[in-house]
């Protein structure tokens, strides 16, 4: 971004900060979701499934904390599809500002909301047991991974946004997202899976992000799973960026 383009998504950016200041309860609700399952599986399911070495509950948050993104980034297609309901986008576009600070000052805001969610889903799993003896590097590592994570699935939130018709089609998007870990190794593993189950599995990326998240965690070596689960992020990001700047562009002219 220009200095012209960073300068009108600081400022873009701060008005968005300042709408989820004034409804905090919006985190609120992105961190209920996760933190109910986070609760549901650990103290009903917990003790019938065998999570190997590891506690349920350190086994578990990995992929609780990929839910928690998937049901955030459905607060950013709609903020963004308010802006465009209510008329904001295109009095947004009749001012001299960077049109790609719009989806910017979106973007950026919806990785500050889900980093607060995620603070919020790891300080409950602590009171219920979570323990890890990882190191900085390895948390920053995991960081990273999240950001990475929140801001493939945001800009494909984008799309929705800009083109859905209606509140409900806007948010619907979202459901096979949060729905995607479930046929993963994020609540169980896939070893006891049914054979086309277990494949898919253990190819879709939910799984490769979840293995690494949680060797991270666990000061356990990584291998090959750190490689996969970049690469669907980038590719993700990558793909979800360019459908997003096009469907902006179409949505402008």
């Amino acid at each position: 971004m220009t200095t012209h383009a960073l300068g009108d998504t600081t400022v873009l950016t701060k008005r968005s900060l300042r709408h989820i200041l004034r409804s905090p309860d919006t985190i609120i609700t992105t961190a209920v979701t996760p933190i109910a399952m986070l609760l549901l599986f650990v103290y009903v399911f917990g003790g019938a499934i065998d999570a190997g070495s590891q506690s349920y509950v350190d086994y578990l948050l990995p992929g609780i904390l990929l839910i928690t993104v998937a049901s955030g980034i459905a607060y950013t297609a709609f903020r963004l599809f308010t802006d465009v309901s209510s008329g904001i986008f295109e009095r947004f576009q009749s001012m001299p500002i960077s049109r790609s600070s719009v989806l910017w000052s979106h973007v950026l805001t919806s990785v500050v909301a889900n980093l607060i969610s995620l603070v919020l889903v790891v300080l409950v799993a602590l009171l219920m047991g979570f323990r890890s003896g990882a190191g900085l590097l390895a948390w920053l590592a995991v960081v990273g991974i999240m950001v990475l994570f929140t801001l493939a699935l945001t800009w494909l939130a984008v799309i929705p946004g800009l083109t859905a018709k209606s509140v409900d089609g806007v948010s619907g998007f979202s459901y096979p997202l949060i729905f995607l870990p479930f046929v993963s190794s994020a609540f169980v593993p896939t070893e006891g899976m049914p054979g086309p189950v277990r494949w898919f599995a253990e190819h879709q990326p939910v799984t490769s992000i979840v293995d690494t998240i949680r060797a991270l965690l666990a000061e356990q070596p990584v291998g090959t799973d750190v490689w996969v689960a970049l690469a669907w992020c980038v590719g993700l990001l990558v793909v979800a960026y360019v459908l997003a700047l096009r469907t902006y562009r179409a949505k402008a002219t």
